[in-house]
């Protein structure tokens, strides 16, 4: 067994449609960090799904639901940490806008 070290979601811009932003490709994976920064000016939200291979991101896998993100706030989400993605699952998140929100994962893939 092999454990690697790796950031899950590069610092991206969080998009205002539902999309998957890692997958465990042929791997377990546990979330170590999860972080989203609201830049804006304005409070916006994030929500985050933790899917299974088998299925689609919806309120039945949903983690995080609408957390609000105050002007130039940063949230380090708890919520996540310690998180495992079976071989094929993922990590979806939707933002109330595409232009507010920077997101950024990191975690360790287990092969």
């Amino acid at each position: 067994m092999a454990v690697q070290v790796k950031v899950l979601i590069p610092s991206k811009i969080a998009e205002s449609s539902q999309t998957t932003q890692y997958t465990a490709n042929n791997v377990t994976t546990i979330i170590d960090k999860f972080t989203a920064t609201n830049y804006d000016s304005s409070a916006r939200t994030i929500s985050v799904n933790l899917v299974s291979a088998l299925d689609v991101a919806g309120n039945n896998n949903l983690v995080i639901k609408t957390k609000t993100l105050l002007p130039s706030e940063t949230y380090t989400f708890p919520e996540l940490v310690g998180h495992a993605l079976s071989p094929g699952g993922y990590i979806s998140t939707l933002a109330s806008t595409g232009t507010a929100i920077n997101i950024r994962s990191s975690g360790r893939e287990i092969s």
